[in-house]
């Protein structure tokens, strides 16, 4: 079954995820590929820094610990790197193919992350990520919030060792919180918030709801019920 009928322009569509540490992007991710998939539609999961050779080893090397303090500029020019090979490599023909591009982070967060939390200057941010993203914007872009910014870290460590910006402390964290809520306010509707807080189901349904402009078909109650998205919560206990 071909879904181009739902998609913009019949083209494909980006759809990127965001949020502070251990905001749940992995798992929604997951959850709403399935259901594009199950519709039809071609789906592609990404995550940044990654998502080519080049990226995935540029991410190895910006999260490691071992290389101790590193310079704002120099870590951001890193990420980047990684998101221009990125773009040209895999998110444009994927989206001149069709398909439905699902990307944990993207340039916003480098926005919230080296603009408000490390402090380099926005503009100077945001003219990186233009070049580096050669224009590309999403289509909507789903900012998942948890608690706060403490509560975050607690989820996002709980497996074991940290990595370099999990390691940053509660303060950097703090900033870049009030960082993406300050640019979703400023965004045209882009940026959507979506509240983690509750039960995954409920966050599931919220995320659905956010992207029926953009895809349609996620508006379907007769498939999407509460049924369908209560197997998140028994995951979530099992």
């Amino acid at each position: 079954m071909d879904n181009a009928g739902n998609r913009p322009d019949g083209a494909g569509v980006f759809i990127t995820f965001e949020g502070g540490e251990g905001a749940g992007k992995t798992t929604h991710i997951r959850f709403l590929a399935k259901a594009l998939e199950g519709l039809g539609y071609s789906v592609l999961m990404l995550r940044e820094p990654g998502g080519t050779e080049l990226g995935e080893a540029l991410r190895a090397l910006v999260l490691d610990p071992a290389y101790g303090p590193v310079s704002p500029r120099c870590e951001m020019l890193i990420y980047e790197a990684a998101r221009a090979q990125l773009v040209d490599e895999v998110i444009k023909p994927a989206l001149a193919a069709g398909k439905i591009v699902l990307c944990d982070r993207f340039t916003d967060s480098t926005e919230a992350y080296q603009g408000f939390g490390r402090g380099i200057d926005r503009e100077q941010v945001r003219t990186a990520n233009a070049f580096a993203a050669d224009g590309l914007v999403p289509h909507a872009t789903l900012l998942l919030r948890c608690e706060g910014a403490a509560e975050g870290l607690v989820r996002a460590t709980h497996h074991g060792s940290a990595d370099r910006l999990e390691q940053a402390g509660l303060d950097f964290h703090q900033r870049v919180e009030l960082g993406f809520g300050q640019m979703c306010r400023e965004s045209d509707g882009r940026i959507r918030v979506i509240d983690t807080s509750g039960p995954k189901s409920l966050t599931a349904a919220q995320v659905f709801s956010a992207l029926v402009d953009v895809v349609p078909a996620l508006a379907d109650s007769a498939l999407f019920d509460e049924d369908y998205f209560s197997v998140l919560d028994v995951k979530a206990h099992g």
